[in-house]
């Protein structure tokens, strides 16, 4: 259980759910180690929650600031009691036009990041006896959409990861969230999104204009972070805390769209997929 001593390390706090969730955190009283890969971009909550707040260096693709960061937030506030692995970004592309660097770019924050942060953690939550790992994916790790299938592949692993280490983790009292927002309105389809150089003509009817409609639709996003940040420490603190968390109409209404499509596509090709057993002897 959280309580009100609880201290949050929250990655990638400098903008958008990152930035909405660790205000609310301290707002509401809770301690935490904020972190950026720039902290000029978060010193001014630490100036304004004193020793409940310290600003943390992290970009999650380098181990020594990994390191750093954990000495940190142990020698600050004795224990980390909620990792929440936020940092993260798009990339617009379609499958033929991704870029090698930019794809294997994408998995080093997206999941090894999750992953690196994760294990420096694990050990001293179990040890105590307690701890959650909240885990921001996406609908886009549920359902998918072209151009952003690199983005989608990476929260798809994010789903796996963060539901395997949901059974891992319970006999040690360690509770897993793993968060699947819809659209909300920060930069993530603005400076935050990355996109292929690669533009395809035979594309650009299709999904070159697909590509630019969704980066048209930035500010436009139906959903409040900080709304988004309360719903989090709501389902966090909860006595049950949920596996998967949705936020927003959208993902909803999205995510119930594909279980039901594969429910048809299961239902449609039973036959074929009980036909592959043994035939046993008569």
């Amino acid at each position: 259980m959280i309580d009100r001593d609880s201290v949050w390390l929250i990655t990638g706090s400098s903008s958008g759910l990152g930035r909405a969730l660790a205000e609310k955190v301290l707002e509401h009283g809770y301690r935490a180690v904020v972190t950026a890969r720039q902290t000029d971009t978060v010193r001014d909550l630490v100036k304004r929650y004193g020793d409940r707040a310290i600003a943390v260096t992290l970009d999650v693709t380098k181990s020594a600031q990994i390191a750093a960061a954990m000495h940190a937030a142990h020698d600050s506030f004795g224990h980390i009691d909620v990792l929440v692995n936020n940092a993260g970004y798009g990339y617009i592309g379609a499958i033929e036009e991704g870029e090698d660097a930019e794809i294997r770019a994408q998995f080093d924050t997206n999941v090894h990041g999750v992953i690196a942060l994760t294990q420096a953690v694990l050990p001293r939550m179990r040890q105590r006896g307690k701890g959650h790992i909240v885990n921001l994916s996406s609908i886009g790790g549920l359902t998918t959409f072209p151009n952003v299938g690199y983005y989608h592949a990476s929260k798809f692993a994010l789903e796996g990861l963060s539901q395997t280490l949901a059974k891992e983790v319970a006999p040690f009292g360690i509770g897993v969230t793993v968060v699947e927002p819809g659209a909300f309105r920060t930069d993530f389809r603005g400076r935050s999104m990355r996109q292929s150089n690669i533009r395809l003509p035979e594309f650009a009817d299709t999904l070159g204009k697909q590509r630019d409609a969704l980066l048209h639709s930035h500010g436009k996003q139906p959903n409040d972070p900080a709304k988004g940040a309360m719903a989090i420490i709501q389902a966090v603190t909860a006595k049950n805390p949920p596996l998967h968390l949705l936020l927003g109409a959208d993902a909803l209404d999205l995510a119930r769209k594909q279980l039901a499509a594969m429910a048809k596509n299961f239902d449609d090709w039973e036959t074929l997929t009980r036909s592959t057993e043994f035939d046993e002897p008569a």
